[in-house]
């Protein structure tokens, strides 16, 4: 997989400034795969669409692919299933597909360029042939404030079943383009163009840096006869064996390493010693496996404040990983109550001294972890959690939950915060496959919880998220 500095080195070399434009198609260039589909497949789930509706849509859409149906054609075909639907429920409902299912579709490596052009200060957009409830989520979350697309016909609240004419499509998208360059002063003739398909060469002859992303046969014959630079990324879509070897290897080698330590627990007595070994094996074995490299910055405070409450954003299972790496020994956690119903695995988490807690009722967890108080005090011990409580759906930071912040005042321990960049490289929300990567990762210097009153708790909960948002630039 192509590392994001390698991804950006042509945008932190561009001039800065809105007069250059940064666009993007969205399905095949943001995302792997076609929204559309997920849409279609979650209707027939839902049973909104009947068998003769669906294939009918289908119909239209193999029309299409094979050339006897325009766009136009094709989108009024498909928006007849939306006639008398109301608007705003398609629109709530495109944000539970997003969250999902899309995000997870989020290629990596063109997040990276789109955060690389917003730091630039370019004029970033996404020009798609898609309606807007299959983007707009996805613009939100990237960040992107200019989303243009096919427009399908509203009257008081409800769709009509007719689409608004121009297309987003083929010469529409050119037409949009000149229109967003006029509004914002954009140089098209200095501006990117990211896309998949020879269906945008238009637009894509149009700017002055076409940049075909995961290109169909068609456009990377084109932009091989152009001279036009390709990327392909790896990272979404399909997989190869070697992910399907490594996932499922993850929870064997989970049990393996905790029965690694066990021998050390007879010989010595000392559960203590024997989980150290175990976290040490299971780190780097996993590592091994997934293929997680780590860029470490401000490694030392791991290790000048202990014992203390170690944070972490939470945006995959992998950090699981990541953070038994970094702390290696002396520590304790906190998960989720669901982890004591996984065979076995479940009884390798309780006997490490996890604390699995219900999320939903906040007495009874409160009352739970009572006992790592006990654990820094006496016995020295660190403890590692998420103050978000649960995985993020994409990289953006979550509200905090106070638990970890009353564990450290409670305790007399600093807080140490973790801040991971970008995990969900490795293994998004939602997906049971592991992918190898690089994951960065800033530890901050540890925060005094000593003159932290129960009165104040608000106040530092969000300071020291303002410390995760900060450097996460969000």
């Amino acid at each position: 997989m192509l590392q994001r500095q390698d991804v950006i080195a042509e945008i932190m070399q561009s001039p800065r400034g809105p007069e250059i434009g940064a666009f993007f198609d969205f399905d095949g260039t943001l995302i792997s795969g076609y929204s559309a589909v997920t849409f279609i497949r979650e209707q027939v789930r839902r049973g909104n669409l009947s068998v003769r509706e669906l294939m009918e849509l289908i119909s239209a859409m193999a029309a299409f692919g094979i050339g006897k149906l325009g766009f136009s054609a094709m989108m009024i075909a498909a928006s007849q299933f939306l006639r008398g639907i109301r608007e705003d429920s398609y629109a709530n409902f495109g944000q539970e597909l997003f969250e999902s299912h899309l995000a997870r579709q989020i290629y990596p490596e063109s997040r990276a360029l789109v955060q690389a052009h917003l730091r630039m200060g370019h004029t970033v957009a996404i020009i798609t042939s898609a309606t807007r409830y299959q983007v707009e989520p996805a613009a939100r979350d990237l960040g992107i404030e200019n989303v243009l697309f096919t427009e399908l016909e509203v009257e008081k609240g409800y769709f009509t079943g007719a689409v608004i004419q121009p297309t987003c499509f083929g010469e529409g998208k050119v037409t949009a383009a000149e229109s967003l360059a006029v509004e914002h002063g954009v140089d098209l003739d200095q501006s990117f163009f990211y896309s998949d398909s020879d269906d945008d060469i238009e637009l894509l002859q149009r700017v002055g840096k076409p940049r075909p992303l995961n290109p169909n046969s068609k456009l990377q014959r084109i932009a091989e006869s152009n001279g036009w630079p390709i990327r392909r990324f790896g990272s979404r879509g399909s997989t190869q064996a070697a992910d399907w070897v490594r996932s499922l290897l993850m929870p064997a080698n989970l049990v393996g390493s905790f029965v690694a330590g066990l021998p050390i627990w007879v010989l010595t007595g000392s559960k203590r010693d024997a989980l150290n070994f175990s976290i040490s094996v299971f780190a780097d074995t996993a590592s091994a496996l997934i293929g997680l490299n780590l860029k470490i910055d401000g490694e030392q405070h791991l290790w000048s404040r202990r014992p203390a409450v170690f944070i972490f954003n939470h945006q995959s299972n992998v950090d699981l990983v990541i953070v038994a790496r970094l702390l290696r020994r002396d520590i304790t956690g906190v998960g989720k109550r669901e982890i004591r119903d996984l065979p076995i695995v479940g009884r390798v988490f309780e006997a490490a001294g996890v604390v699995l807690i219900d999320r939903k009722d906040t007495a009874k967890a409160i009352e739970a972890m009572a006992p790592l108080v006990d654990a820094m005090r006496v016995e020295g011990k660190s403890v590692c959690l998420s103050p978000e409580g649960t995985r993020s759906v994409t990289d953006k930071l979550a509200p905090f939950k106070k638990g970890a912040f009353h564990l450290a005042m409670q305790a007399g321990v600093p807080i140490v915060p973790i801040v991971i960049h970008n995990s969900g490289d490795v293994q998004p929300k939602g997906d049971i496959l592991f992918h190898p990567g690089t994951v960065n990762v800033e530890v901050l210097p540890p925060v005094d919880t000593s003159k932290w009153s129960v009165e104040s708790i608000d106040q530092h909960v969000a300071e020291v998220r303002g410390m995760y948002l900060n450097t996460l630039d969000q």
